[in-house]
């Protein structure tokens, strides 16, 4: 069932066209993939699905599982967004260094005011990341980068989303903590969570995505499943270093 139909979406900064004309469909249990080169537009969309930044043109519908029923996302803010069941891990992480692991945590479940669910969720991002259990009283700024996206990607969580998006949750990260990040994108989605994934790792993000999109300057220039596209020639000149 569609979950998030995004419609012939372009964004401006100013006299720069960053999206253009892009249409995505992500069905509820998806792993769906932007990829593309630094500049392509990726996290502009993303941003505007968040409400981060406003679009010029174009539909975003988003259709609940809570109630199923499709709400236009234009025009509202970020915490509309949260409230309605979607979630962003964003690009660089943007903890509070000053916070400890647990406090930003529960900075993820500021919408929420139901404390003992409040209290299972920090468990089970603790179950997913045990390294921010074991660090649990520590600031953000004592982290390693892993662990700082380790606990983005839980404070994202915090809110309990239907949809969970996540900006570059492998960039500046050594090849196993990539490993380990995408191990976790697969068991949160196998636990029920649709994600969409903005990744300039094309191989990580083509090999755990159901569904993929090729951002060309603005513009969704290639889209079929991650396996297709990973097979694609055009894909493995542009991305593999086929």
């Amino acid at each position: 069932m569609e979950m998030l139909k995004i419609e012939k979406l372009n964004v401006n900064y100013g006299a720069i066209h960053a999206v253009r004309d892009v249409s995505v469909n992500i069905e509820r249990g998806e792993i769906v993939t932007l990829i593309g080169a630094n500049g392509a537009g990726k996290s502009s969309v993303i941003r505007a699905i968040m409400g981060l930044v406003k679009s010029r043109s174009g539909t975003m519908t988003y259709t609940s599982p809570r109630d199923n029923k499709p709400v236009s996302l234009q025009g509202k803010p970020a915490e509309a967004h949260v409230k309605l069941g979607i979630a962003l891990s964003p690009e660089g992480r943007r903890i509070l260094p000053q916070l400890t692991v647990e406090e930003n945590l529960a900075l993820g479940a500021y919408i929420r005011d139901d404390v003992k669910g409040i209290a299972d969720d920090i468990e089970y991002v603790y179950s997913l990341f045990p390294r921010l259990k074991e660090r649990h009283r520590q600031k953000g700024s004592t982290l390693s980068g892993g662990e700082q996206q380790m606990l983005a990607v839980g404070r994202a969580l915090m809110s309990r989303p239907d949809l969970l998006m996540l900006d570059e949750p492998s960039l500046g990260l050594a090849p196993i903590l990539v490993e380990e990040v995408f191990e976790i994108i697969r068991t949160i989605n196998s636990q029920g969570k649709t994600i969409l994934l903005v990744e300039q790792n094309a191989f990580a993000a083509l090999k755990v995505a159901h569904k993929a999109y090729v951002l060309e300057v603005g513009a969704v220039g290639l889209s079929g499943t991650g396996a297709e596209l990973l097979n694609n020639p055009k894909v493995q000149a542009a991305y593999l270093g086929g």
